[in-house]
């Protein structure tokens, strides 16, 4: 933890710096490793995975990340923020889709949007490679392209009629974030 938190230093008051490094270790905690230390992981499709050259993550809360906590993470972790990739495109390759809300190879089917594009394309125009960048495209439109979720609404009129799906505004905003990304 002292290297990871060493990696930025502020001055002040001793109680202010509590609350920093605080804050900056709970950026820390996930997502976190999903491996076994023969590299080999649980894959969505439940099947045995084998992570040869990166290091696999599980635990992507991407809703509650992708805004803040993964921007941090490419300056702060670029090495990691190509691992997390890796692993969200294994997730994709493994389930067929980008997770939305991932623990454990599971998606829980929670919160809005499909923010691993948010993640990839802010790495991506960061120069954070490492990963294929020809499949992550694949996979980002993958995701715009369904139609579950209030994306068939959404992709037919524009938006999410309310009488069509719950947090019908909520999802807008965040499929036209997500689809400004890809673009």
């Amino acid at each position: 933890w002292e290297k990871a938190l060493g990696r930025i230093e502020v001055e002040g008051a001793e109680d202010k710096k509590v609350i920093f490094y605080t804050a900056l270790y709970h950026t820390m905690i996930h997502p976190n490793l999903f491996m076994d230390s023969d590299r080999r992981y649980r894959r969505m499709d439940g099947r045995t995975g084998d992570a040869v050259d990166y290091d696999h993550y599980t635990l992507f809360s991407l809703w509650d990340t992708f805004r803040a906590v993964h921007p941090l993470f490419t300056i702060l972790e670029p090495g990691r923020t190509t691992d997390f990739i890796r692993s969200l495109l294994a997730k994709y390759e493994d389930g067929g889709m980008l997770p939305v809300w991932e623990l454990a190879a599971n998606e829980t089917g929670t919160m809005i949007g499909y923010h691993a594009v948010a993640v990839i394309a802010d790495a991506f125009m960061k120069g954070i490679r490492g990963y294929n960048a020809e499949l992550a495209y694949q996979a980002m439109v993958h995701s715009a392209e369904q139609d579950d979720r209030g994306l068939a609404s959404y992709k037919g009129m524009g938006f999410i009629p309310r009488d069509r799906e719950n947090d019908s505004v909520s999802r807008t905003l965040e499929y036209a974030y997500d689809d400004a990304c890809i673009a």
